[in-house]
């Protein structure tokens, strides 16, 4: 790709583009990004010695592909603003219940793809599904799964899953950070300091995810491996088990796919 470009330059955006510069995916100054807060976009900008535009047609204007990662509630009328300069771009979205076929409809010739990024991105750790769009060729799908696999890990999936990706994935992370810290707290309670609290329930959750990832074990058989009868691990899963955490938690992922259906049908 001849330059990629950001319209919209918020945390997630600038983590994307973090990464990709800290790899050299793509040069520094085949970089560009547009943001409506200047002030902001020219610090990140500096920061990462990559190039700021004045508004978003200068921007297509320098790049073949760009990524949009705008508030969705204010897409349509980025759309709008671009819909006669965006002829043969590659537009990679990262905007939460938008689907492909509402860039197609505005972006006439675009090749679209859909991104499900997560804020872990910010240091490496992030999960990205890639959704094609009607136009996308195998080789923009190459080039945005590559990029994002410098954030993280990145697969491909269809869209019609992307609700439910948004639900366990890209929102996922604050539901993790609430449980690491409701066990943090309870620490505390129990005579820890906030610091050591926090660390040890951070770091165990960290390891446990390993586990996960390196073992190939299903969760209940690593359960399995760390419960000894009557033991201390087996006193807490009990408590667990025979709580109704199960389906608190369907029931927040469920509200969560939910919400993005709706701002899919909005328009």
């Amino acid at each position: 790709m001849n330059g990629l470009g950001f319209i919209g330059f918020g945390k997630m955006a600038y983590a994307i583009a973090k990464g990709i510069v800290n790899s050299s995916f793509l040069p520094n100054n085949n970089i560009f990004a547009y943001d409506i807060n200047k002030e902001f976009l020219e610090i990140k900008t500096s920061e990462l010695g990559i190039n700021f535009c004045a508004d978003e047609n200068e921007l297509l204007n320098k790049v073949d592909a760009v990524l949009i990662a705008t508030k969705p509630f204010v897409v349509d009328d980025v759309l709008e603003s671009i819909k006669y300069n965006a002829d043969n771009k590659l537009v990679i979205s990262i905007l939460a219940g938008i689907p492909t076929e509402r860039f197609e409809e505005k972006l006439k010739g675009a090749r679209v793809i859909r991104v499900m990024p997560n804020t872990p991105a910010m240091v490496n750790e992030g999960m990205s599904v890639v959704c094609r769009g009607n136009l996308a060729t195998d080789d923009d799908v190459e080039f945005v799964r590559n990029m994002f696999l410098k954030l993280g890990d990145a697969i491909c999936l269809d869209e019609s899953l992307i609700n439910a990706v948004t639900a366990v994935s890209g929102s996922g992370p604050a539901f993790y950070y609430y449980i690491i810290d409701k066990i943090a707290r309870a620490g505390e309670m129990l005579g820890l300091s906030r610091e050591v609290a926090l660390k040890l329930s951070a770091q165990t959750a960290l390891g446990a995810a390993k586990m996960i990832m390196t073992t190939g074990f299903e969760p209940d058989e690593l359960i399995k491996a760390v419960t000894t009868p009557n033991g201390t691990t087996a006193e807490g899963n009990k408590v667990l088990v025979e709580s109704d955490i199960e389906r608190v938690l369907f029931e927040t992922v469920n509200k969560t796919c939910k919400r993005a259906i709706e701002l899919g049908i909005k328009k």
